[in-house]
Parts: structure tokens; C-alpha cells; sequence
């Protein structure tokens, strides 16, 4: 009878042990990256970046074309000048090349700004989304299985159709 009393509390104790750890091991996984694809508001995003870009591309490139202009009137002037005025149109050459290096680092640097401004609040409605979505399913833990995440079997329950329908997509 005591043996029986301590196989029974013995069983209890592994089956509450068993349901513990199965209750805190709920998790879903979802593709982020698929999802963030899928939104409208992502190809709309993606085509303001790209007027952007086009914008400094198209900047960048008459500066370009000036510096070349002005480098060959100077190359085939260089014979009638003197010394001193050669010198100081090679100077002139060396500051526009100069500028036009400084507008395209800070071209680039606006333009991850603005992708940064563009993005995030893209990148914060899917998350609210995908937080809102594992509540009311129940899971404690999202894992991210995009490319590259380090995910390396996702074969749990797939959130993505869940959260495109919870954002209209």
C-alpha cells in the first residue's frame, strides 16, 4: 500500500513536471522577412527610397560631368597658361573632386537616415502585429525564420498567414 502511495504521488509529480515544461515551451515561428515583403506599405516605401537614391544618383552624376568638362578645358588650355594659373586650376579640380566625394558620403549617410525613417514604422506594425497574433494563440516565444536568423528547423506552428490576415494583407 505505501508502494502504491509513492507510485501515485511519484506519477503525479512527473506529470505536473511534464505539463510544466510543455506549457512553457509554446512557441511559433515566423518568416519577418516574407511579411514585411507582403505589406503594401513595404513596395510603397521601397519607391520613395528609390526616387530619393535617384534624386543624389542624378546629383551626383552632373557634378561629375562638370568636373570632367572643366578638367579637359583645363587640360587643353595648359599650354597657354602660366605656372601659377595652372596651379591653381589643378587646386580648383582637387576641391570639386573633394566636394563631390564629401556629397556622396553624406548622400549616402541621408539616404540610410531616410531608409531608417522609411522603415521603422513598417518594421513596428508587423511586430505589434506578430506580438498581438502569439497572445491570442498562446505562445510565449516568436521565432524569426527568415534567411540568415540562425533558425534551423522551423516546423512548428507558422504565424505568417495569422499575421498577414491581422494586418489585411
Amino acid at each position: 500500500m505505501k508502494n502504491l502511495k509513492l507510485l501515485i504521488v511519484a506519477f503525479v509529480l512527473f506529470l505536473g513536471a511534464t505539463s510544466f515544461t510543455y506549457a512553457q515551451s509554446k512557441i511559433a515561428h515566423i518568416n519577418t522577412a516574407d511579411l514585411v515583403q507582403a505589406m503594401p506599405s513595404m513596395k510603397q516605401a521601397q519607391s520613395q527610397l528609390e526616387k530619393i537614391q535617384k534624386t543624389y544618383d542624378t546629383e551626383l552624376r552632373a557634378m561629375a560631368k562638370e568636373l570632367d568638362a572643366k578638367s579637359k578645358q583645363y587640360a587643353a588650355e595648359a599650354e597657354t597658361k602660366t605656372e601659377e594659373q595652372n596651379r591653381k586650376r589643378v587646386e580648383e579640380v582637387q576641391t570639386m573632386q573633394n566636394n563631390i566625394a564629401a556629397y556622396q558620403q553624406q548622400a549616402l549617410k541621408d539616404l540610410q537616415q531616410k531608409e531608417r525613417d522609411i522603415f521603422q514604422p513598417i518594421l513596428d506594425r508587423a511586430k505589434t502585429a506578430i506580438q498581438k497574433v502569439a497572445r491570442n494563440k498562446g505562445y510565449q516565444y516568436v521565432l524569426d525564420s527568415s534567411e540568415g536568423s540562425n533558425v534551423i528547423l522551423a516546423e512548428g506552428f507558422d504565424l505568417l498567414a495569422d499575421v498577414k490576415k491581422e494586418l489585411g494583407i
